[in-house]
């Protein structure tokens, strides 16, 4: 009888197998995401290819390569100062947005006079890169890929869907944050 219960008990706890994960029924490959990414990349080669020839036929101006993918040149350059704007400034400012045909999509009066608390406040991706390469009292214009603008999603407004922009942008006055006057 011993044995018995001994067998049924080892049976028992044998038998009992943990719970088993249930698999999906359609598995996916990720091929969406890959030919998103495809997709982006197309995207972005035909827009820089568009801002280069932009570029080559402008001899009037040097462009310089920004960090993260834009292109500008200075409309006026202060050589007198050395002070580059940080985060945490508070920035004042003016500028407009034109399609890289030079359309104007909004311009300094639609937009008015922006105080901007640098990295702190939500701009537009190439306008936040930018301001940050720029001194007081300097106007610079800036070629954008669509990724550095609105991207897919547009403005809601005039900037429509994978638009490349073209800003001009004027710092007008830096307040430094007071970590950055140590600096």
């Amino acid at each position: 009888m011993k044995k018995l219960i001994y067998v049924v008990l080892v049976l028992s706890i044998i038998s009992c197998d943990g719970p088993e994960a249930r698999r999906p029924i359609k598995v996916k490959t990720g091929s969406y995401i890959k030919e998103s990414i495809k997709r982006n990349k197309d995207l972005l080669a035909k827009e820089e290819k568009q801002i280069q020839s932009i570029i080559k036929k402008d001899t009037t101006n040097n462009y310089t390569s920004g960090k993260n993918g834009s292109w500008f040149f200075y409309n006026t350059k202060n050589d007198q100062e050395t002070y580059t704007i940080q985060p945490d400034d508070l920035v004042t400012m003016k500028y407009s947005i034109l399609s890289l045909t030079n359309d104007t999509i909004y311009s300094f009066n639609d937009i008015g006079t922006v105080t901007y608390k640098v990295d702190k406040q939500d701009l537009f991706l190439g306008l936040r890169s930018s301001v940050k390469l720029l001194k007081e009292n300097e106007t610079a214009t800036f070629l954008y890929p669509s990724s550095l603008g609105y991207g897919y999603h547009g403005d809601d407004n005039k900037i429509g869907t994978n638009v490349p922009l073209k800003a001009v942008v004027s710092i007008l006055n830096v307040e430094k944050e007071k970590d950055s006057i140590l600096n």
